[in-house]
């Protein structure tokens, strides 16, 4: 028996436990049947639940789901990510707080171990957050980037270093000395990706640098209005820079080689102030001549444009930073000259410390006070700095070819296809890939050093040391590479090493590669593409998945990004709890247009909580009706032209979810549940049927209850994937004596009809008799009849065939049209208006039920506001600053709204014409 409700905090838990304890979500080992596999991109172990991960999560399972009715050998992967920099941020945050011990005095060791107490007790706790969203995975094959602790010879890790010895033996990996983006506060480098530019209040210094060798030249002077005033000689060279503290490890300038102000000083020297360090001018065009002065000092160890020139101009490289952004001190200061007054200093006090010694020379041309932009650290927030380091590199280049191919060939594909665009762009002009980071949480790099600095990279210590001993002739200590791996670097594996790789098991032959994989715009970059790059190199060419689903953005109501600081910020757990898991997931598939953000608000998830307490009622309605469920129907069994119609109607309905579902286009397999349901089986099919079983004919009552209960029945296998708790809930609370259930809902076959239930001759009455129905309704509400009146109705001019439907349907459309009578008429009664509805005529005796005078001027009034409303809209449309700046969505909705109140103006001068022929 049906509750008289569905209690979503009551019921999901339970729901969820029964699946697992089932084994619901394990694949179903049919070799036999295809295989059907998604990786899901795995959360930070650090993470909690936001709207981003729940609408991802969401369209994996209604995916999931969907493909495992459909009789697919189907695994979800599931599992998290060790999030290199921010779990030992979590972590060291712990210790700061718990008192005076820090990673430091703790060491290496120790550290690590208490990261991993860490993770066991708290880590993952977003994993138990999926699992309130309804996510179906296979928990029972769960998997953690850094593997298991406590195995040294754990799978995942194995995969890790195999793959990094693999491709260091292939010339793949190398270690070099380049600029990299340095984190002061968390020591270590980080990738472009992780770097974000932020637009800050800062200055340009304008800096003197004296010539050489009494070298001078004549640089063009202007007047005050910017008019050519001659030359004037300088023995000197003007350079602008936002950071005047890296002019210590200045090691030239450059000039175009084109500009005809500096063409004689190409070649000559200039003498570095405070250091005195003799630097040469060269020519690159780097230097853009309408910049400033069109001289640029060149620090290669300090920036990644000056970098480059110093590689093609033969510069040496002086780093004069240490790891936490200060002066360098010692030899490395000795080296570069470095006076002692700068040593040790702070980056910020030493760029104060250079103005005031600058000035104090007569060499501080001015300093121009300006927005500029400025690295920052996605975690630290701190300014990053270019730092010249030993690193570990990846050759991205020679690696993203064969992954570039494979989506030029077709073989994986981006929908929307446009981001196939971005992927592109970044491919084609990929960089090398510092892989190593200055951290004590992640894969140690499997590298151990000699003592001369000789290099011996291999699976294992014992392995690293036998290859020391062959090249030394001896046993040799080693000494491990500090450094741990990227965590990018682990989860480009995820969709092989979480399937058994390096062994050839089963499940990797039978789920590499992957169906689809599903994620937002923002990772193309930091996974898919290394996913791709490592997926092809490592599985014999084969690609990582077929197609990539890129997912849009959650915005709030307003379309506007959510943040904590505007206030606008929706948790979906808080959401679940209000409203239920299903009413969050059905927002969120109605509203997933490909390509189109999705515009959230609370109001829109309570209204889809209401649509399946509909569904709810209406299967309570059949239920209280004695309708039939758990059992099957073939379309000879159904006699009743209203049955023969809901069966059709479900077929359509079934193969525009699976066309949809097949196409990702989720939005149009919810929209067409969403009219399915809402309209056709619920306003309508429950409301025509309620005359049949009111009725005498038991025959008609007996084949509608069938009809009924299997029609409900394969909605919910229909609906399953997209709200499963209230679905499952309704198949098991509907199962009769005599009729048990043989499984859950979620492991139904789906509903597969192929235009088999197709009746176009019930189609066609039927849907008169709704067309009939809403003109009626439509007409009342126009002439402001009361919805109480029973109102005459008579029919002209119908065909032999719309008489005979008119006759067989009196009843139903009476009732839901509320109408004294429904006649067949030869011609209009008086006092009545029409409706023109096909070929035919129906006609309302409205007179007695208004007052004509009003009625023609309520509906004056409100053609006048359409016609403005319509006229503002137009004009808005026809802006084009409007129509190329707005959201496309905007546009969209501003022309249906202009296209519905175009069609409600021509029934009202429609109505309004008829009141004044009828005074």
């Amino acid at each position: 028996m049906l509750d008289q409700r569905f209690d979503p905090k009551s019921a999901e838990g339970r729901i969820y436990e029964r699946w697992v304890e089932a084994g619901c979500f394990r694949p179903s080992g049919d070799t036999s049947a295809q295989a059907y596999s998604v990786v899901i991109p795995p959360p930070n172990v650090t993470g909690v639940l936001h709207m981003g991960h729940a609408l991802n999560n969401t369209l994996q399972d209604i995916l999931i789901r969907f493909e495992r009715m459909r009789g697919k050998n189907v695994r979800w992967q599931p599992g998290t990510d060790h999030a290199g920099i921010a779990t030992q941020m979590v972590v060291e945050r712990q210790l700061a707080e718990a008192g005076n011990e820090s990673r430091a005095s703790l060491g290496r060791e120790a550290f690590v171990d208490r990261v991993w107490e860490w993770k066991e007790k708290s880590g993952g706790q977003i994993i138990q957050q999926l699992k309130r969203l309804g996510a179906s995975c296979d928990w029972e094959n769960e998997r953690f980037t850094m593997g298991d602790r406590d195995n040294p010879d754990d799978q995942m890790q194995e995969a890790v270093r195999k793959v990094f010895v693999d491709l260091y033996n292939q010339g793949l990996i190398y270690r070099d000395k380049r600029l990299v983006n340095w984190d002061p506060h968390f020591q270590t480098a980080i990738s472009d990706l992780e770097v974000e530019q932020k637009e800050v209040q800062g200055a340009f210094w304008h800096l003197r640098y004296p010539l050489a060798d009494g070298v001078t030249y004549e640089h063009p002077v202007f007047d005050e209005e910017g008019n050519p005033a001659g030359t004037e000689t300088r023995d000197y060279i003007v350079v602008a820079t936002t950071r005047p503290e890296t002019m210590l490890g200045d090691t030239g300038v450059a000039v175009h080689p084109d500009d005809e102000r500096y063409k004689g000083l190409v070649g000559k020297f200039v003498d570095l102030p405070i250091v005195n360090r003799r630097i040469p001018i060269v020519a690159d065009e780097h230097a853009d001549p309408e910049k400033g002065s069109g001289a640029v000092k060149i620090t290669p160890a300090h920036d990644f444009n000056d970098f480059q020139v110093g590689e093609r101009a033969g510069l040496p490289r002086l780093n004069i930073l240490t790891h936490v952004a200060s002066i360098v001190d010692g030899a490395e200061a000795d080296a570069a000259g470095i006076p002692n007054a700068y040593r040790g200093l702070d980056r910020y006090e030493a760029r104060k410390k250079i103005e005031e010694d600058f000035n104090a020379l007569g060499l501080l041309v001015e300093i121009e006070k300006k927005k500029v932009e400025q690295p920052f650290g996605d975690r630290s927030g701190v300014v990053i700095e270019p730092w010249l380091t030993d690193q570990w590199y990846v050759n991205a280049e020679e690696l993203a070819k064969p992954a570039i191919a494979a989506v030029r060939e077709g073989r994986t594909k981006f929908v929307p296809e446009n981001w196939t665009k971005t992927y592109y762009n970044w491919m084609d002009n990929i960089q090398p890939w510092c892989i190593s980071r200055q951290l004590w949480w992640g894969h140690r790099i499997p590298a151990w050093f000699g003592p001369d600095g000789e290099i011996f990279v291999a699976e294992d210590e014992a392995d690293a040391k036998a290859k020391a001993e062959a090249h030394y002739g001896k046993p040799t200590e080693l000494k491990q590479d500090e450094d741990v791996l990227d965590t990018w670097f682990s989860s480009a594996l995820w969709p092989f090493s979480t399937q058994g790789w390096p062994e050839n098991t089963d499940d990797l032959q039978t789920y590499y590669p992957t169906s689809v994989l599903i994620t937002a715009h923002d990772i193309i970059f930091f996974w898919v593409a290394r996913m791709m790059m490592m997926g092809i190199h490592f599985m014999d060419g084969e690609i990582p998945f077929h197609d990539v689903y890129i997912h849009a953005l959650v915005l709030d109501e307003k379309g506007q990004k959510m943040s904590k600081s505007k206030g606008n910020a929706m948790d979906p757990l808080e959401l679940i709890d209000q409203y239920g898991a299903d009413a969050l997931r059905f927002t969120f598939a109605r509203q997933a247009a490909q390509g189109r953000n999705i515009r959230l608000s609370p109001q829109a998830v309570e209204g889809y909580r209401n649509f399946t307490t509909k569904l709810w009622n209406a299967a309570r309605f059949a239920e209280m009706n004695q309708c039939e469920f758990g059992h099957d129907l073939a379309p000879g069994d159904l006699k009743l032209p209203l049955n023969r119609w809901i069966a059709a109607e479900l077929g359509k309905a079934a193969t525009a979810v699976t066309t949809a579902l097949e196409a990702y286009k989720f939005n149009e397999a919810a929209e067409a549940l969403y009219q399915f349901i809402w309209n056709v089986l619920c306003d309508w099919y429950i409301e025509l049927i309620k005359p049949v079983m009111n009725g005498e004919d038991e025959a008609a009552k007996a084949e509608t209850r069938k009809a009924c209960g299997w029609v409900i029945d394969q909605t919910l296998k229909l609906l399953h994937p997209f709200t499963p708790f209230v679905t499952e809930a309704l198949w098991t609370q509907t199962e009769q004596e005599g009729r048990k259930r043989a499984d859950f809902l979620m492991v139904q076959d789906w509903p597969a009809f192929a235009g088999a239930w197709a009746d176009s001759d019930a189609e066609a009455e039927l849907q008169w008799v709704l067309d009939t129905v809403s003109e009626i309704r439509s007409t009342r509400a126009v002439l402001n009849v009361p919805a109480g009146a029973q109102v005459a109705a008579s029919l002209i001019g119908a065909s032999d065939e719309v008489k005979g439907w008119a006759k067989d349907n009196e009843t139903p459309i009476r009732q839901l049209a509320r109408l004294s009578s429904f006649d067949i008429a030869a011609e209009k009664p008086a006092g009545a208006v029409t409706i023109a509805s096909g070929e035919e005529t129906i006609a309302l005796e409205v007179q007695e039920f208004i007052t004509l005078s009003d009625e023609v001027a309520r509906l004056d009034k409100e053609m006048a506001k359409l016609s403005k409303d319509i006229e503002g809209t137009e004009k808005k449309l026809s802006n084009e600053n409007f129509v190329s700046k707005a959201p496309p969505e905007i546009v969209e909705e501003n022309r249906e709204r202009i296209t519905e109140w175009t069609a409600t103006l021509a029934k009202l001068r429609s109505a309004r014409d008829q009141l004044a022929d009828l005074s």
